[in-house]
């Protein structure tokens, strides 16, 4: 019996900080798999609740759901790429729903604009690649050159990375059902 992709639900609820509770729209699109609650609330928990002035990348940023938590937490500047046209309209929806100033969004190809973006200006960058894109160690790449001094880089894919680019120490791990992720800490 074929196993069949899972659907994307129709939404998912920001869990924490100013916006806890708000929904956010997914729309079933290929590769498009909202990071689970448990997960967002470990990641966030790991990273400690209040981002205030971080500055935040999110390279793949889908439903929006990872950048969204960051802004609710406080971020001062969080950066949506995402490359579907549809995906990018919802983003912006989403942002001038929510009042979100501190959310920009842009159509990019990710790995593009990480190649050309300017180095150490982050301090937390979201990689959660469609799984099956073999994008996770290019895009670790290019993150580890974004991410400042004692930044964090958070990766999520289908199987944890056994090797990483210099400069990043793991921090922490989980593999909750189909989800592997990493969080990084970037030490040069």
């Amino acid at each position: 019996m074929p196993v069949t992709a899972r659907r994307a639900p129709g939404e998912v609820r920001l869990i924490g900080g100013q916006w806890r509770r708000s929904k956010l729209p997914v729309a079933d699109r290929p590769g498009l798999r909202p990071t689970p609650d448990r997960v967002r609330e470990t990641l966030f928990n790991w990273l400690g609740q209040d981002l205030t002035g971080w500055r935040v990348l999110d390279a793949f940023a889908g439903s929006g759901a990872l950048g969204f938590e960051a802004a609710s937490r406080g971020a001062a500047d969080v950066r949506l790429l995402e490359w579907d046209a549809q995906l990018v309209a919802s983003l912006q929806a989403s942002r001038t729903r929510l009042g979100a100033t501190a959310v920009q969004v842009e159509r990019a190809d990710a790995l593009a604009w990480m190649a050309r973006a300017e180095a150490g200006r982050f301090d937390l960058v979201l990689l959660d690649p469609p799984f099956d894109a073999g994008l996770a160690a290019p895009a670790l790449l290019q993150a580890t050159r974004l991410a400042g001094a004692g930044a964090y880089v958070y990766l999520e894919g289908a199987a944890a990375l056994k090797e990483w680019p210099p400069g990043l120490q793991l921090h922490r791990e989980l593999r909750a059902g189909a989800v592997h992720a990493q969080l990084f800490r970037h030490e040069p």
